[in-house]
């Protein structure tokens, strides 16, 4: 009864670390999210104080390479961290434009980060991303066809030449 009684328990304890370590790369996850915003609003929130409209820039293109990155690994953390980044740059949206004022590039990249929702912002760079590997993709057949064709035609002049030099061979020892 007592071995009956280990064992039933033995397999509630794994079933238990079973179910907690596969929630365990979620929570990770947003963790890192969290982490992630809370690094960039306090570079944003330096550059801001700094009024250094150039770094503020540079952090902002950090902003869109973590998004990318996001993408590539977890589309829904990629939401969470655009919202989060959004939320940030509304809320602070008057102290940017007082140092920022009419920076073309600064104020596109704001907008373009703000203007929509963090999941249309989220799908149109993976589309993107999408269409940029299948244009690589793309190109490295057209290489790969273009180097193929370039070897049958080297192939075909190589026949082409030992045919004449044997042909010629055969003219000069009087073989047809």
């Amino acid at each position: 009864m007592k071995k009956l009684l280990l064992g039933v328990m033995a397999m509630i304890a794994i079933g238990f670390t079973a179910c907690t370590n596969k929630q365990a790369p979620a929570d990770s996850q947003q963790t890192d999210v969290e982490a992630a915003v809370s690094e960039i609003t306090s570079a944003l929130s330096e550059q801001i104080e700094a009024q250094d409209a150039n770094k503020f820039q540079e952090v902002l293109a950090t902003v869109q390479e973590k998004i990318k990155e996001y993408i590539a690994q977890n589309p829904e953390a990629a939401k969470e961290y655009v919202t989060q980044v959004q939320n940030f740059l509304k809320d602070n949206a008057d102290k940017i434009k007082a140092f920022v004022g009419d920076n073309e590039a600064i104020n596109t990249t704001i907008s373009a980060l703000t203007a929509a929702p963090a999941d249309a912002i989220v799908s149109g760079l993976s589309a993107a991303v999408d269409g940029i590997d299948a244009a690589g993709e793309a190109a490295q057949q057209a290489v790969e066809d273009k180097a193929q064709e370039i070897s049958d035609a080297a192939k075909d002049k190589a026949n082409d030449a030992i045919d004449d030099a044997a042909n010629k061979a055969k003219e000069t020892l009087g073989i047809k």
